[in-house]
This record gives C-alpha cells, structure tokens and sequence, in this order.
C-alpha cells in the first residue's frame, strides 16, 4: 500500500456555460523518502494536481488515499487538520509574512502544535539553524535575500513536522548558485524520510529527485524513476497538531497592529475621542446629580417628611401624579388645607417622632426701605430645615419674627447685607379669606437671621405661630396646608412615607408624603436624561468611528490576501482566519477605551479644577459603572464593525488568495 495514492482524479473547470477538463484521470502512487518533480507546460494542470494533494482543492471526482485513508469525504475542518498535520508548503514567491519576523514566520505553524512555548521556540530556532539562518531570527522578510527567504519558507514548511513537502517552483525566483543549495536542502528533507514534491518547468530541479512525472493535457504522459527513493527512518515520535488558540490568534492581530501602528493609532485616536465625549457627559450628569444632592442634604433634614394634601383622592405614586393633581386646584387653595383630624392620625404612626403642621405659600413679597423682592416659596420653619442653613443671627425665631436669605438681604443692603438683622421687613401674600374670596395680607416682621439655600433657592422662613396669627386677624383661611413629619431614624423614612400616603377618609387617599428621596429621584431623572442626550448626540461620533474601523478592516483583508492565503494553505480554518481580523479590531477598540480613559481623566481634572472655585464641588465625576459602559461600547462597536471584513476574509478561496500578487 503507498503512504500517498492518487485514484482517478479528474477536475473540470466551469466558465460561465463553457466547462474545461484540467485533470482526466490521474493515477498515482508516491511514498515518503521521495523526491518527485512534476513537470508540464502551463495550463497542463501541475499547480492543480499540487492543490488536491494539499488539501486546498476538495471540487474534484476520484479519491486521494493519505496511509489508507481516503480524503474524499474529509470535511472542511478534517482538511484543515489535514494541512495542519501532513502538508508543509513551500511557495515559488516564498509568501514570507512581512509584518512577522523571521523567527515568527516559523512559529506560526508551530502555533497549531501541542508544544509549549519554550519547545516552539526551541524547534523554530533549531530549523533556522538547519537552514542557516539562525543569526537572522530577529530580521523582518524585507531585511532578506531571495535565497534567505526561501531558506525561511523550507523552514516554516518543515517546522510541524509534516510527511510531504509540497514546493511550487521553489527555485524559480533564484540565481544558479541559489538554486543549488536550496535544491540540496531539499534533498535532505527526502533523505530524511519525507515525501518531497515540487511542481517545476525546470530539467535542473528534475534531475535532484529521484522521480519525475511529466503531465500533458491533464494526464500523466511520463513517469520516470531516476533512482531509488531514500529509506525512511522509524519514526520515534511526531509534532501532535491542534486548531491554532485564541491566544495565539490575537498575538498575530497585535503583531500586524503594531506593524501599522500610525493608521491604527488615528483610527484608535477618532474612536477615543467619541467615548471620551460620552464619559465626559454622562460623569458631567453624576457630577450635576451629586452637586444637587449634597445641595438638598446640607439643607433638608433627611428624617423629614414634607406632607400636602392629596386635593384628588386617587392614590398618588410620584411627583407626576402630584404635579398633575395639584394643578387642577391650583386655584383652589382651600382644597388644600389639612384637617387636624388627619394631622392626629400622623400623629399615631409608628417611628414617627414629631409632627408639625405650617404654612407654605407659592408666591410673596418682602418690603424694605421702598424696595421690593418678589419671592417664589414662603413657608414656616419646621425641623425639615437644617439649622447650619442659618448663617449669620438667630438659629430660633420667637413670634412676628423672619429670617430671609442671603440673597435678599444683598439687595437690600449691598454695602453691608448683614445690617438688615434687627430691621423691619414688610411680608405680603395673596391667599384666601375664610368665605373662599382673594384677599392680599400685610405684616410687618422683625429680621432676626439670615439663611443661605444656595443652588436650592431662597430660604424665606417665620415660625408657625406668627403665621398662623396674621391669617387669622386678617380673616384669611388658617388651616394648615402642609405638615413636616419628623421620623426617628433614616432607615424608617420612606416606610413612614408610604403609611402617610395610604391614609384614607371616606375611601379616598388623603395625603401625600414627599421625602428628601422623592426629591432627589425626581431631579436625578431630569439630569440623567440631559446627560444621556447629550451622551447620545455625543456617540453620533461612534458610528463615524465605527465606520472608520469597517474601511480599515477592509483595507487590511486586501493587503492581506496573499496571507490569508497561505495562512488557508498552513492549516488555519475559516473560524481562525476571522477571528484574526476580529482580534485585530477588538485591539482597537481596547485600546480606543484606553485613550477616551486618559482623555476623559484630563478633561475632568481640568474642568473640576476651573468649576470648583465657583461652586466649591466637582462637577465631572466619572464613575467605575460609566468606565465598564466605555470600555464595552468600545469592544461592541469594534466587534461589530470587523465583522463584515472578518467573514469576507474567511470566504476568500485560499488558492485565488495565494495566486494574487
């Protein structure tokens, strides 16, 4: 039985309607310790005869038996383990991968081995030697001779250890004195037990092996035996072959990326720059939202619960469906008041530590020295206000007594706010009288402190009692219509909240109960959805991006060509092909990610530099959450965007590929 059998091969080629007959029946029998040329005119089918044996053509009719074993029914991963395992390739144009060194060239068969890193080394280092290159390990294709570089491809064909040695016109781009000596290395590989073919018009390399089949017209016109084939030495062990890994697979990307590293850096730099933007907004909206919060929090009790009266009845879920609710009646105050009976059963509410009814009013104006201030929230002091809000004066106000903010009191006095303490200010107010008729109230109050509410709005406060009184002598509606519901601890806030909000009378809920959280939910919302727009017009830069990355991934597969080619030719399977321009892309977008960090980092130290002298805060507060957002976008787009490129690449015909130049 021959290691190598050929049986009927027959390979027609179709051209539109037209079908050409290359290969009409080739029988052949070949064996290891061979060396046989394959000679013929062009068009005679030598180079199709060369891929079937290779396992680059499967399109044929007849068997090709590989040690007993037909390849007929192989599929395409066998083939590619075929390949892997019993084929070394070595190229007329030596197809050398010139982003590789010459060390690396030899390595990427040994990728698709069981031998570990320091064996791969090891054998690559050991066939350079063998080819007398080992002192060139280190240099690139284009630092090479032509006959260093073929030298390289007998030593990349060599290097899994395969049985047959394919060779396409190995010598066809040498000198005489090259020739020869490449023709000698390849006697050796015979005399050491492998199969050697090479596929040649030249006599001179016909006369070194010890075969030589003449093919005609797609048939063998000729097969002469020259000498005898070398014995094969028994076999004590072989390299094992495997798919080539992961790992392996983005160590070539990288290779190839650093290789063109300028035109990948502005593909990563115009990628970066779109994440950036996106992180630099959506930290601007953390920043803005933890800006309000810490506002909210240094003046409002968070035990304190603001409670207004629920002028529908419908159960309420949000401050949408209050806002929705109160404007109904929002002409309407007396629908507003709360009863004391509702204020008793606050009261009885457990965790609850204080309940304060008071006054709050949408609209007033103070007077002072001929001078008016129209203010847009008047209410009485409870224990929801913070008394560090108070910063200059009385921390307690007795009756007939005010504090105003500190903006009021500028405009007031802007020599010197602080000489308004002691004064008196007139307060006006439009509400309701007890018969439900408009009625504007006076009163004049003593200044005894000024408050300072910042970003939150002016603090205008007097206590409930003084309220309470001017409305009553003036014969305005004096029922309460808020209530402060001071609660013992944190933890029972919004329990609290949610008791007050089912409080019924006569089946319809009564209250609603707002909490330093509802507050910050609601504002939080508006934010979020600014920065996210903002983030949104910013990404409209990713899809630029994306498309960057689509071209160069195309461009890469048609500069490529010729290596996905002999990549094809050396083992590697269609999965392994994409994943290689995949690995490639997904390197850019990490390395995009990276870029934006640092952009992103710059940016918001220098702008959280200028913002903080003015708001004493930093406004740019890009979080953990929003870098693994960043850092996914970057690799989704990437990923995504390789692709189209990745599977046109894998579809390529790997003898088209090797066949352009």
């Amino acid at each position: 039985m021959s290691y190598l059998e050929l049986k009927n091969v027959e390979k027609k080629y179709h051209l539109e309607k037209t079908e050409f007959q290359v290969l009409k029946g080739i029988n052949l029998s070949l064996e290891r310790g061979e060396f046989v040329s394959i000679l013929g005119e062009s068009g005679a089918g030598k180079s199709t005869l060369m891929n079937i044996i290779a396992g680059l053509d499967h399109d044929y009719t007849g068997d090709v038996i590989l040690d007993g074993v037909s390849t007929k029914d192989f599929n395409e991963k066998q083939m590619d383990g075929y390949r892997r395992q019993t084929i070394g390739f070595i190229f007329q144009s030596f197809n050398l991968i010139n982003h590789l060194t010459v060390l690396d060239n030899v390595l990427i068969s040994l990728e698709m081995t069981t031998l570990n890193h320091e064996e791969r080394q090891k054998r690559a280092l050991d066939l350079l030697k063998q080819v007398g290159l080992e002192d060139h390990a280190r240099k690139h294709p284009n630092q090479l001779s032509g006959g260093q570089k073929q030298r390289v491809a007998i030593a990349r064909a060599l290097s899994s250890d395969p049985d047959i040695i394919i060779a396409d016109e190995p010598t066809g781009a040498l000198d005489s004195k090259t020739t020869l000596e490449i023709l000698d290395i390849m006697q050796e590989i015979a005399e050491s037990g492998k199969l050697v073919i090479a596929v040649t018009h030249s006599q001179e390399v016909a006369k070194f092996g010890t075969r030589t089949i003449h093919i005609s017209d797609g048939k063998i016109d000729n097969d002469t035996i020259q000498k005898e084939s070398y014995p094969v030495p028994e076999k004590t062990s072989q390299l094992v072959s495997k798919p080539l890994s992961r790992f392996s697979s983005y160590k070539t990307a990288y290779k190839h990326l650093m290789h063109n590293f300028w035109r990948n850096f502005l593909i990563m730099l115009g990628t970066g720059i779109g994440i950036f933007s996106v992180l630099v907004f959506l930290g601007l909206g953390n920043g803005i939202n933890g800006f309000i919060q810490n506002q909210i929090n240094s003046m409002i009790n968070p035990n304190s619960i603001t409670v207004v009266k629920n002028p529908k009845g419908d159960k309420i879920t949000g401050s949408q469906d209050y806002q929705e609710a109160v404007a109904e009646f929002q002409n309407d105050p007396s629908k507003m008041v709360i009863s004391d009976s509702l204020i008793q059963k606050m009261e009885a509410i457990k965790n609850v530590d204080k309940v304060e009814p008071g006054y709050q009013f949408s609209s007033y104006v103070l007077t002072y020295d001929g001078q008016n201030i129209n203010g847009q929230s008047f209410q009485t002091w409870t224990k929801a206000f913070k008394e560090n809000n108070i910063k200059v004066g009385s921390k307690t106000l007795d009756n007939n007594q005010i504090i105003i903010d500190k903006t009021q009191a500028q405009k007031f006095n802007e020599a010197d706010y602080k000489d308004i303490i002691g004064q008196t200010v007139t307060l006006t107010i439009n509400t309701l009288t007890n018969d439900g008729m408009p009625t504007q109230i006076k009163a004049d109050l003593k200044v005894v402190g000024i408050a300072e509410g910042g970003q939150t709005g002016a603090i205008t406060v007097t206590n409930y009692q003084t309220m309470k009184n001017i409305l009553e002598e003036n014969n305005a509606l004096s029922d309460a219509n808020y209530v402060s519901v001071n609660v013992k601890d944190t933890d029972n806030v919004e329990k609290v909240a949610n008791e007050i909000n089912n409080i019924k009378s006569e089946g319809k809920y009564q209250l609603y109960g707002i909490t330093v959280g509802n507050i910050l939910d609601t504002v939080n919302q508006y934010v979020e959805v600014a920065a996210i727009a903002l983030a949104a017009i910013a990404g409209i830069s990713l899809v630029v991006s994306a498309l960057m990355i689509i071209v160069s991934m195309y461009m890469s597969v048609s500069e490529r060509t010729k290596e996905i080619g002999v990549l094809r030719a050396l083992g590697e399977g269609k999965a392994d092909i994409r994943r290689l321009f995949t690995s490639e892309s997904l390197l850019i977008g990490a390395f995009s990610a990276i870029i934006a960090l640092v952009l992103a980092y710059i940016a918001s130290f220098l702008l959280n530099k200028v913002l903080y002298s003015i708001v004493k805060f930093n406004l740019v507060q890009i979080t953990v959450n929003n870098v693994i957002f960043a850092c996914v976008i970057a690799l989704v787009i990437a990923f995504l965007a390789a692709l189209l490129p990745a599977r046109r690449a894998a579809k390529m015909d790997p003898i088209k590929s090797l066949s352009v130049e």
